[in-house]
């Protein structure tokens, strides 16, 4: 959360474009990355990340502070999206082509080229997971969201996303062999 969020949001919900462009700017990198992870393609990605923030704009009048983060609102957003794109039969692009940059915060990048190779076993390894388990570890270890965001923007119960993350993790460990994990937490 930044500082001066909730004026942001209260401004945007009155109509305050330039509040709504502070929360698109703070928010932007964030969901571009959760779908873009999700969808697989850089083009793709841009529209459907455009698409949540248009309709984020266009309801942000009805949105209401019900004890989440407002990310868990656009996250919400950003996951009924993608599912709408793969709905309509659009193009499906194998997450196998993602930029495995899109994976990388920038406090944690990778350093070295051995890094970037365990960051692409990852990746392949989460693409070939169950929807509701690549939402939950992209959610929980990459865009590094808290177990009550993810529960709120996914709705679904705190518990019910602890289960799926550890059943996602417990999945990834046994694709990606025990020895490759033990070294790196959190897989």
């Amino acid at each position: 959360m930044m500082n001066g969020e909730e004026e942001l949001i209260q401004a945007a919900v009155k109509g305050d474009s330039s509040a709504f462009g502070s929360l698109y700017d703070h928010y932007q990198a964030m969901i571009y990355r959760f779908v873009a992870i999700k969808v697989g393609s850089r083009e793709e990605a841009e529209d459907i990340t455009h698409q949540v923030f248009l309709s984020a704009w266009q309801k942000v009048k009805t949105y209401k502070h019900r004890g989440h983060p407002f990310s868990s609102w656009l996250y919400r957003i950003a996951r009924n999206q993608v599912i709408d794109h793969y709905r309509s039969g659009r193009s499906v692009v194998s997450l196998e082509k993602i930029d495995p940059e899109l994976f990388a915060t920038p406090e944690r990048e990778p350093e070295h080229l051995a890094r970037k190779f365990q960051l692409e076993e990852v990746r392949k390894a989460i693409a070939s997971l169950k929807p509701d388990y690549q939402d939950v570890i992209i959610m929980r270890f990459v865009e590094d969201v808290s177990l009550k965001e993810t529960a709120a923007a996914l709705k679904k119960t705190e518990g019910a996303i602890k289960l799926i993350q550890h059943r996602a993790v417990k999945e990834l460990k046994r694709m990606l062999g025990d020895e490759a994990t033990n070294d790196h937490e959190p897989f």
